[in-house]
Order: structure tokens, then C-alpha cells, then sequence
């Protein structure tokens, strides 16, 4: 068995690839030439060098593979150019979806995201089915997911390709490198960064846990099919909470209205046009937080076998891994 898997310099794809180890797969990695490879050092895996938006690239990284595991995606909450974002988000996964479909590959897990599920109203886990649009979905990220996985949609109905789509939630745990906006709550606790909060919440679940469901989506998911993995819902009041009592600090945080911190973010998105440094709050992502993220991994459960441990065990590997790789 012979796996392609994109993203696995990064957070999420490192642990696809280090459970496709595990499972006896041969691995081959798409990976781009300049990118951080921290995650894949010393692992028995074959590296081919491509980019999404270097279609040629991706025709050669597929040949002679079993299975397509694609992870990799721009996942930022602010871009100055957000037609980047969708080169690589949209046109690059319909084009390496296709360039697999031609080489007769046996089955195709694209990773999507929560990002482009909908939400409910009153707060309750949102699952596979409730309604979405992209008129109601915020930010350049999100809807790059949502546009993805439409396009995923038609093509696996139109060629009657072995595609099965996953929808993580935000994965917490090791190797979280760059971080990703999901990690850097954590470092900003750590680091007393979080003095004050907003009343939104999370579906926080491991990285690890998430890549098995991977897996799990690859040996039992259904053609066509789409399913949630997660974990625990939690506001971000009880993340933070949750976060001191494994560091042993106990904080006072004052809870702000989400209104007030628009004009902040306006001034730092403003700032980081000059910086090239992504914001620390950004419009869309309070926009996003106006409702809560909540969302229920049942259908995985029920269909593929999907288990999670709970969301405590993810923050603490977390914690203990940027401890041990000098980010305290």
C-alpha cells in the first residue's frame, strides 16, 4: 500500500502521516521546496517535491500511489492576498483530486473542515447535515473550504470516484510548529497572554485522534460521504480554565463583548499590512466568534469506529510538547 499525503510538514498532516506509518503504509509526501521540514526528518518516507498550484507536479507525486490522503491547505484567519489562498485551497485540490482520478488511484481522502459545515442557531453540535451557504460563511479561510468541498462534491458525482471527505475540527496536541491559530491560544496562555476573553466556544480534539479517523475514513468510510471529527465542545472560558490548571497558575480574566474588540482588530489588521506579521485578532475571527463552534462526531462514530479522548489530554500533550521544543 503506497499513500500520498500533502501537508505533512505541517500540524495536522505530520500525524496523518506518523498513523499511516503505524498502519504499514508506504508513504510518499508531497512536499513544497521551501518548506519547514522539521515534522518529517529521519521518518522512512519517500519525498517528492511539488506545489499545489504546480499542476505538473502534482500528475508525477500521484503515479504508482494506492491511496491519497490530502491534508494540506493555507489555514490562516488573515491574508493580505486572499486569491493565494484560493489557489491553494480550491484550484490546487481539484487539481490534484483530478491528477488522481486519471492515475485510477483506489481511494481519496480529502480533508476538509468544520470551517465549511453550518452552524446552528441556539448552539447545539451542529453535525453533517445542518444547513450551510456561503453567504453565511465568514472569513477568506472559510469559505475556501466551503468552495473546495463543493468542487470535491461534483467531481467525486461526476467521475464516481472513491472520494471520502473528513471534516476535523481544531486539533490540538504535538508538532504544531508554525502554530496554527488553534495552538497559539495555548502559547498566549502560557506566555500570560490572555488577560481578558470573549464568550465563544471550541471543538477542541488531538491531533492524533483526528489522524486516525483518517484512517478510519480510508478503510470504512462510505463513497461520497462526509463525517465530523472531533471531540469535546468547550467555550473558550473552560479551555482557558482548563489550561491553568495544567500549567498549576490559577488567572482572573475579564469577559469583553465582542463589540468592543472590533476596532482593536481593524488597527492590527491595519499594522500587520505593514508587518507582514499575522494579527493577533482579526476581524473575521471575532465575526466568527459571535457564535459557538460546537459540533457532534456521532456519524463517524457510528459508521467508521471514531473514538476521542478527552479534550484535556490534547491540551496537556500540547502543553508538553511546546515545553520540550523551546517555545516557553
Amino acid at each position: 500500500m503506497k499513500s500520498l499525503v500533502t501537508g505533512a510538514t505541517g500540524f495536522l498532516g505530520s500525524a496523518v502521516m506518523h498513523c499511516l506509518l503505524k498502519a504499514g503504509h508506504d508513504v510518499r509526501l508531497l512536499v513544497r521546496a521551501n518548506s519547514d521540514r522539521r515534522n518529517i526528518e529521519n521518518l522512512p518516507v519517500e519525498v517528492t517535491e511539488g506545489d499545489l498550484r504546480d499542476h505538473q507536479s502534482l500528475e508525477a507525486a500521484v503515479k504508482g500511489c494506492d491511496y491519497l490522503f490530502h491534508v494540506a491547505a493555507d489555514y490562516r484567519l488573515w491574508v493580505p492576498d486572499p486569491q493565494t489562498m484560493y489557489a491553494i485551497n480550491v484550484q490546487g485540490t481539484k487539481a490534484l483530486i483530478i491528477a488522481a482520478a486519471n492515475a485510477g488511484l483506489k481511494r481519496i481522502i480529502y480533508t476538509s473542515s468544520v470551517a465549511a459545515l453550518g452552524l446552528t442557531a441556539d448552539g447545539t453540535p451542529a453535525n453533517e447535515t445542518t444547513p450551510s451557504s456561503l453567504d453565511c460563511i465568514t472569513g477568506h479561510y472559510k469559505r475556501s473550504k466551503y468552495i473546495a468541498e463543493q468542487a470535491v462534491k461534483e467531481l467525486t458525482d461526476q467521475h464516481r470516484l472513491p472520494l471520502v471527505i473528513v471534516n476535523p475540527s481544531a486539533p490540538i496536541g504535538p508538532r504544531d510548529i508554525r502554530p496554527t491559530p488553534t495552538g497559539r491560544i495555548v502559547l498566549d496562555v502560557m506566555h500570560n497572554r490572555m488577560p481578558a476573553y470573549v464568550n465563544t466556544g471550541l471543538n477542541i480534539a488531538h491531533v492524533d485522534d483526528i489522524a486516525y479517523g483518517h484512517w478510519l475514513a480510508c478503510e470504512h468510510g462510505k463513497t461520497g460521504e462526509r463525517y465530523i471529527l472531533g471531540g469535546d465542545n468547550m467555550t473558550l472560558l473552560e479551555i482557558l480554565e482548563t489550561l491553568d490548571d495544567i500549567l498549576g497558575k490559577r488567572r482572573k480574566r475579564a469577559a469583553l463583548p465582542i463589540g468592543l474588540m472590533f476596532p482593536v482588530a481593524w488597527i492590527m489588521e491595519k499594522i500587520a499590512l505593514i508587518t507582514h506579521k499575522e494579527p493577533r485578532a482579526t476581524l473575521d475571527s471575532l465575526r466568527m466568534a459571535r457564535k459557538l463552534m460546537f459540533f457532534t462526531s456521532d456519524k463517524a462514530a457510528r459508521e467508521l469506529g471514531y473514538r476521542f479522548r478527552p479534550a484535556r489530554m490534547a491540551l496537556e500533550d500540547a502543553v508538553k510538547w511546546y515545553r520540550g521544543n523551546g517555545y516557553d
